[in-house]
């Protein structure tokens, strides 16, 4: 055998250690059934939770009617102006749902919001203000103010994303953290908490099934982790001695490619 052979051998030693290595199935949704109509299910929209906070903005024909009903922080003393010289009217300040899913909302008390939509809580709170006869034609919107979740592990962006949405899916999730790595094994794991317990799922991105997993619409304070692959963990290995490790297989044909250079000389 030449050097020539010694060293294509050599060669295809480290081509072959490092394709070992290359992650395979990266692909999303790889048995997805195209052409067909699925139903929706698990669709879950969020809903609030003891100790979020939410804004809460009721309007109607009569300005001063609807200021009542109005949790404002004022930002500066009335009269003075911005920089823009225009009167401050202040930001609308945030309720804090307490331990019972309750708000203490202006005039009509506690209102529980605990487990509702925003849709729901709108509607619940009309519902009181026609009923009471404080306002005929009230018109409420409701805004989240501290939702998020989070998103850790092999992922482009990591850290801590709002919710402003009624509904975020878990791709949606991923796409705001710029995307798994080459380097994200594609069996994902997301932490939730809900009603005091902590529940733990693993969606697999590579099935086409992910869509009906109870993780898939992410819920405020989910942890999203995506754990690197076993190619990312073979050179995390502090073993010099491993002959999985690429290194090793470099090593080796650097040896052969010496001696052949001794022998042939």
């Amino acid at each position: 055998m030449n050097l020539k052979n010694i060293t294509a051998a050599a060669i295809s030693l480290m081509l072959l250690a490092s394709s070992c290595s290359t992650p395979k199935n990266i692909a999303y949704m790889q048995n997805a059934r195209f052409g067909e109509t699925e139903a929706i299910i698990n669709l879950n929209e969020i809903k609030v939770q003891p100790h979020d906070q939410i804004s809460i903005v009721v309007s109607c024909k009569e300005p001063e009617l609807a200021q009542l009903f109005n949790l404002v922080q004022a930002n500066k003393r009335v009269g003075q102006t911005g920089q823009g010289g225009a009167q401050s009217q202040g930001n609308v300040s945030a309720y804090t749902v307490d331990n019972y899913g309750d708000i203490n909302f202006p005039v009509l008390g506690d209102i529980h919001v605990g487990g509702l939509t925003r849709q729901q809580i709108c509607e619940k709170i009309e519902k009181a203000l026609i009923s009471g006869k404080w306002v005929s034609d009230p018109v409420v919107s409701v805004e989240f103010a501290n939702l998020h979740y989070s998103v850790v592990g092999e992922v482009k962006t990591p850290g801590t994303y709002a919710i402003s949405n009624d509904k975020v899916t878990l791709f949606e999730a991923i796409s705001n953290a710029g995307d798994l790595t080459e380097f994200g094994e594609r069996e994902i794991m997301v932490i939730r908490e809900k009603d005091g317990n902590r529940e733990k799922y693993l969606v697999d991105l590579r099935d086409d099934n992910l869509f009906q997993s109870p993780a898939y619409y992410v819920q405020q304070n989910d942890i999203i982790y995506v754990q690197p692959n076993k190619a990312v963990a073979r050179k995390a290995e502090d073993n010099p001695n491993n002959l999985k490790s690429i290194s090793m297989w470099i090593s080796i044909a650097s040896f052969l490619t010496t001696i052949a250079v001794l022998i042939f000389k």
